[in-house]
Parts: structure tokens; C-alpha cells; sequence
């Protein structure tokens, strides 16, 4: 069970860089990543907050700056394992939140959360039943598993967010907002155009807490013209 946000802040949390050893049945990529989750403040801060990832202080920041998320917000989160983001968007006011993805995800209330796969086409309709209208906000914090081939990486990227893009599109409500996570290079030109065309507003911005080497970036579209 994971207690609900509370204060807190990154100061004062560290307690010395945590090494860890390679042990046999660890590869040394798995034990780089450990350690990293060992030392990495957000982690810490997450599991004092009660937050369920780091993942969380990414949307924080980008609501502090852009304002999305108001009292009586309907929201949808696609890719929304392991909830962190519909934590934020109920903590901030979110009367619905709606998420979905292939993996499980502990209940939150005052959310509905679907595991299906959202690249099947009949999950897009199942979401706005489950929300019983038009979101607010679209939220696509959306990744697939990579399989080690550049090109074929950067073709499912661009597939994902290109398909959260077309949901966001079809079903917003007009003076809605749309954020999706993409990669630098990661975006085509096509859908970027959409959403400008769409959209009074559309910016990138690379939260603090996105970790320094990742090549995220996020695409935050406000002012949904409908």
C-alpha cells in the first residue's frame, strides 16, 4: 500500500553515493541501473513522498509551468504504469482520471485504470466510455521495450507518439491540453504540424528531474481549438 503525498523537499535526503557490486547473476548494464535508482535523489524523494515513481516530478513541473491541471479536470493517461501520473493529476484536482497500460497497475482512487494494450484499436473507444465524455487533458508518458536495432527504436517512438497525438486530436475537448513524452529527433514533422494547427500553443521542455543524459523531451500542446 503506498501512503499518500506528503511534504518534503530533495534537501538534507542524500546520504553518500551507494556503489553496487556485480554479482554473478547480475549483468554489469542491471547493476549500473541499480545503482543509479540507489543514488538517484528523485527515487529517494519519490519513496518519502509516497509517490510511486520519479516519474512523478516530471509532470509536476511541467503543471507548475503551464498550469494544466485544475480542480475538475478530466483526465486521460496513456502509459500510465506505475501510476505516479495519476497521482499528480488526483492530488492537483483531477475529478476523473482515466489510465491505461500492458502492465498492471495498483488502484487509485478516483481513477479507472484499463490494462490493454494501447495500440489496439478498440482500447481508444473503451477509454472515453470509462471516462463518460471528452478529456481535458490527453497525458502520454508512453514507451515500448527496445530491441537493441536504432531505426527500428526510433520507428516505434515515433509510432507511439504519433498514435497518442491522433487520440488527443479525436477526442479533446476544445480549450484542452495535451503532454507526451518523445525523444529529441523523436517527433515527425507531420505531427507537429497537426498540432500546431490544432493547438494555440505548442512548446518542448525537458523537466529538471528528467535525468541529464536521456534524450527525453516533452511536448506540451495548450488551447485545443476542436
Amino acid at each position: 500500500m503506498v501512503k499518500p503525498p506528503e511534504g518534503g523537499t530533495l534537501a538534507g535526503r542524500g546520504k553518500g553515493h551507494t556503489a553496487v557490486k556485480t554479482a554473478k547473476y547480475r549483468t554489469q548494464s542491471s547493476a549500473k541501473w541499480l545503482e543509479r535508482q540507489l543514488n538517484d535523489p528523485y527515487v529517494q524523494q519519490a519513496k518519502a513522498e509516497g509517490w510511486r515513481s520519479r516519474a512523478a516530478f516530471k509532470l509536476i513541473e511541467i503543471d507548475e509551468r503551464f498550469h494544466l491541471l485544475k480542480r475538475g479536470s478530466r483526465v486521460i493517461d496513456l502509459g500510465c504504469a506505475p501510476g505516479g501520473w495519476v497521482q499528480v493529476a488526483k492530488k492537483r484536482g483531477a475529478a476523473h482520471v482515466v489510465g491505461v497500460d500492458l502492465l498492471p497497475v495498483d488502484p487509485v482512487p478516483g481513477a479507472d485504470i484499463l490494462e490493454a494494450d494501447f495500440t489496439d484499436p478498440a482500447i481508444g473507444p473503451q477509454l472515453i466510455e470509462l471516462m463518460g465524455g471528452k478529456p481535458d487533458i490527453v497525458l502520454s508518458d508512453l514507451a515500448h521495450n527496445t530491441v537493441g536495432h536504432k531505426q527500428t527504436d526510433h520507428l516505434k517512438i515515433m509510432g507511439l507518439l504519433e498514435m497518442a497525438g491522433d487520440f488527443a486530436l479525436e477526442n479533446l475537448k476544445p480549450g484542452g491540453a495535451f503532454v507526451a513524452k518523445a525523444f529529441q529527433g523523436g517527433e515527425t514533422e507531420e505531427l507537429l504540424l497537426k498540432l500546431k494547427l490544432a493547438f494555440d500553443v505548442v512548446k518542448h521542455m525537458k523537466p529538471k528531474s528528467s535525468r541529464a543524459g536521456s534524450t527525453e523531451i516533452y511536448i506540451v500542446a495548450t488551447g485545443f481549438r476542436g
